[in-house]
Order: C-alpha cells, then structure tokens, then sequence
C-alpha cells in the first residue's frame, strides 16, 4: 500500500489509496501546473488587464466552424429514429461501410468492413485503449515528441516505458532510429506516429512508411499511425499509411472526424488495418464503452459520403496558414507553409530587442499572452518552439485579414530576437 510521508488531518482515508500511476498518496499534492492550465491563467490575466484590447487566440487546437449543416440536418432526422435508441456496442455496419466507401474513394486503401474497421468514440479513446491490447509491464511504446501524449500515458498506467522519439528540423520532422539499441527495440511492443504531424505540420512519405513497415518486421512490433489531420494535407494528395505495401501486415490507422470534417465534439472515428489488431482493439472496447450514440454514427456517414466538406476546410485552413506565414515573416520569423495540420511549427524568439529575454519557449509564451494578448502555445520538448493555430474565430476573409493586420502591428513593434 501506497503512503504519505507527510499525512495532514484533512486528507481522506483514501488519500492514500490512490494508484501510483497517477500520483499515489501524492495524489492532487503537485504544485507542477500543467502547460495549458499556464495558457488558460495567462489569459485570464490579460483580459483583466486589458479589458479593452482584443484578445488574439493562436492557442485553440479545435475547428472554429460546426458541422456542415447536410451533417447536422442528418442527425436531427437520426436522433429520432427508434434504431438509434440502443447501446452500439461496437459500431453500426452504416458506418462501417461508409468509412470503407471512403478509405477507397481517399486512398484507394480496400478494407473489410467487417473485419477491417471499427469505430471509436473520438481517436483520443481510440489511442488511449490500444496500448491494452500490447503493453505488459516493462514493454515499451515509441513516441515522437513533440507529440499527442495518450497512447503514452496508458503505456505507463500498464507498466510499460515511454521511449522518445525528438523530431528535429535537421531531420526533416521525422524520426532518427539510428540511436535505437537492441534492448530498446527487443521490448518495443508499439511505435506510434502521427502524420501529417501535430505539431509540426510535416507529412510523411511513402518512403518514410516503407521504412517503418521494414522496421516493423525486422524488430517485430505494432505501428499505430495516428492520423487525425490526414485530410488537412497541403502538398500533394493526402498518403494513408495503408497504402504502402505491408502496412496491412503490421499495423493500424487511426482516424477522426474532428478536424477534416468539422465535427468537433462528436466524438467520432475509426480505427481500421490488421484485422486482429482491429479485433484486439474491439475486444478491448468492448469493455470499456457501450458505443457511440447511433444517431451520431449514422449521421456521420452522410460526412463521409460528401468529398466537398473536408475540401472546403482544407482550402480554408490552407488559405489561413498562408496568411499567417506571409504576417510572420514580416515580423522577423522564419517559416513557411506546413505540409499538413491547421498548427504552424516555428522557432521561438531568444527576446525582444533592448527589453525581455527568453530562456525558452514556455517563457515566450507566457510574455506574448500577459504583456501583448497573443495566445500563442509553447513546445519545449524538442528545442523552443512556438505553435500557432490557425482555428480562430473569423466570420470571413475580411476578418481574417483584420486579424492578421492587428498581429502584425504588435509584433512588428516588438522587434524580436532570435
């Protein structure tokens, strides 16, 4: 049994009942704030600072639109359908043929419905219940970082390790494996990726995949591509890792209907490849949820069925990114155009020419939010960085342009370091 060193009067008996994959008796003790917590603080103390002076949010990692109204009109209609009333347990065959309608149609990937593909409750679910499928103690999950942290902390609930993967600019964004050693990759269990990745927009080739399904049979572990921005990709035509010869053999592909779909808070995707890695997974949720709502399911297929939806957002979220990076480099920062993902990756400032100065870029951040209004989401795991988003709120182009101008004049003024 877990204890404190230093009980108080006012702890719970189960104070010291608290598992020690999350903090043991320590439980709710930390003082460590956690880097979005900072953010949300930081904000508040801003417009409480400065009531009167806009606020400019490159912080929000969600779309700024909802559905499409074709999506929402469909759900009204399901939600009062009596079929929809019911546990789905795991998934309805609408959805699950609609999403194999669309990895045809996308990538020209064929898929079982039936064996191939099951849907999650949001990719989150998803990542958080594979590692259960593979992880005993002692195993270990690869995770590029900066990253999706997830799959990564239900390793570590299992008893497995986290190995991290830094993606660097001198490599491009993607994974170094010359630095693995044969004890890392002997218990490796899991690698997973995240292409195109969040945050640093890079997207992945079909060399890069053809790599990594060799590594996969060589030192025999399960790869897990997340790919949640796959359909905001920039250059070329978007690559699911299904695609590449042997994925089939060795892994999985997670996908949600959030960002290329503007659904949001539906909570809705799918994960889909190796059918007994499907069926592990579908094994795994079978305990853990009862499915998402029916009604939800079978509106999404009218999404899945409409190639025009995640065209619109990609050229919006395109059309974003180009004016932000034309703003930015103005101002001093070097950037360009992401290959995928509404997230723009960049280095961040040392300082403020003859004012502030930087240690890194939590530090950046904190200042560009307290001292300008601009909320903009440090990345300290790989070298400083600072990741702007470009899903703020703008009705139309006019707005957007608006935006960029105000952007511009107070970091222009600033007159940056680096």
């Amino acid at each position: 049994m877990s204890t404190t060193p230093n009980p108080t009067a006012s702890d719970p008996y189960f104070q010291q009942l608290f598992a020690e994959r999350i903090g043991g008796a320590q439980y709710g003790k930390a003082n460590e704030i956690y880097k979005f917590e900072k953010i949300k603080r930081a904000k508040r103390k801003a417009l409480a600072d400065y009531p009167d002076r806009q606020l400019l949010d490159f912080g929000i990692g969600e779309n700024d639109s909802m559905a499409d109204l074709s999506v929402r009109d469909a759900l009204h209609v399901q939600a009062n359908r009596t079929e929809n009333r019911g546990y789905m347990d795991n998934g309805t065959a609408e959805f699950k043929q609609a999403v194999s309608r669309f990895m045809k149609r996308q990538f020209h990937v064929d898929l079982d419905p039936n064996s191939e593909i099951n849907h999650c409750i949001g990719s989150k679910t998803a990542l958080s219940m594979l590692p259960a499928c593979f992880i005993n103690p002692g195993d270990i999950t690869m995770m590029t970082v900066p990253g999706y942290p997830v799959a990564g902390t239900h390793t570590r609930y299992y008893g497995g390790t986290v190995h991290r993967l830094p993606l660097l600019a001198k490599n491009h964004f993607y994974p170094d494996f010359s630095s693995v050693t044969p004890e890392i990759w002997e218990r490796t269990k899991l690698l997973v990726l995240n292409y195109p990745n969040s945050p640093t927009g890079q997207v992945a080739t079909r060399e890069f995949y053809s790599e990594i399904v060799a590594l996969a049979k060589k030192y025999q572990f399960v790869v897990v591509q997340d790919a949640a921005h796959i359909l905001l990709s920039f250059k070329g035509k978007p690559l699911s890792f299904l695609e590449v010869p042997g994925a089939m053999d060795v892994g999985v592909e997670v996908h949600s209907m959030s960002k290329g779909f503007d659904m949001i808070g539906w909570r809705i995707g799918w994960v889909c490849g190796n059918a007994k890695i499907v069926q592990a997974f579908s094994d795994v949720k079978d305990n853990c949820d009862s499915g998402q709502f029916g009604a939800i399911q079978r509106a999404a297929v009218s999404a899945l069925d409409n190639p025009d939806i995640p065209n619109r957002i990609r050229l919006k979220y395109q059309r974003r990114l180009e004016k932000l990076v034309a703003t930015l480099r103005r101002c001093g920062f070097t950037c360009e155009v992401p290959g995928g993902s509404y997230f723009l990756y960049v280095q961040a400032p040392t300082g403020v020419s003859g004012g502030a100065k930087f240690n890194n870029a939590e530090e950046a951040s904190q200042y560009f939010i307290t001292e300008h209004s601009i909320v903009i989401v440090p990345w300290d795991d790989a070298g400083s960085h600072l990741r702007f988003s470009v899903t703020y709120e703008a009705a139309d182009e006019a707005a957007e342009d608006l935006l960029m101008a105000e952007t511009e004049r107070r970091l222009s003024a600033l007159k940056l370091t680096f």
